[in-house]
């Protein structure tokens, strides 16, 4: 692989494209492997989940109505967003459902701190703000984003799938939050 020089308004750096691609590609299908995985641990009770029914009694019991739509979101935030992203395939959407998923599991995990071995929402910010950076990114040149064209990856989806995703989850932990409140 060789480097070419380049040089911007700003800064004249040496540029691999082709370690970028396998960078994007190994955050991509390590950080989408692992929230597909959770996902399938909510919906189908692999790897030692606890199916819907199971993810959805948690959910309630975290203060997240209704329950069993609440873990079917869940699960399909982060199976389908982690798949996505693991693949390169509508990398925003992906990236955006993911980091939306992420944010409510934050929401959940915010009153025991920041760092995860307190219980904190270090992990789940994590995951969040690597889907979010890969949406406005995009996968790169080892994707079927990249195979199929961009036809799915589109400029204007970024914004649009990111702004989407937060209002979700925005409005989602906020009537949690009330619902908890107004149980206390």
């Amino acid at each position: 692989m060789t480097c070419s020089r380049f040089r911007t308004s700003t800064s004249s750096r040496t540029s691999c494209p082709g370690r970028l691609d396998l960078g994007l590609l190994a955050l991509r299908v390590g950080t989408g492997g692992i929230l597909a995985a959770h996902g399938a641990q909510k919906l189908l009770g692999w790897f030692g989940g606890g199916g819907v029914s199971g993810t959805a009694a948690g959910m309630e019991a975290m203060g997240y109505h209704p329950p069993k739509a609440s873990a079917i979101a869940a699960g399909l935030g982060e199976a389908g967003g982690g798949a996505l992203l693991a693949l390169g395939l509508a990398t925003p959407v992906g990236g955006a459902a993911a980091a939306g998923t992420m944010a409510g599991a934050a929401a959940v995990h915010a009153p025991n701190g920041f760092f995860a071995q307190g219980g904190g929402y270090e992990y789940p910010a994590f995951l969040g703000f690597v889907s979010a950076g890969l949406a406005v990114t995009g996968a790169g040149r080892y994707s079927l984003d990249h195979a199929l064209g961009h036809r799915l990856d589109r400029h204007w989806m970024v914004p649009a799938a990111l702004v989407g995703a937060g209002a979700a989850a925005l409005a989602i932990v906020a009537s949690r939050n009330k619902r908890k409140d107004d149980e206390a």
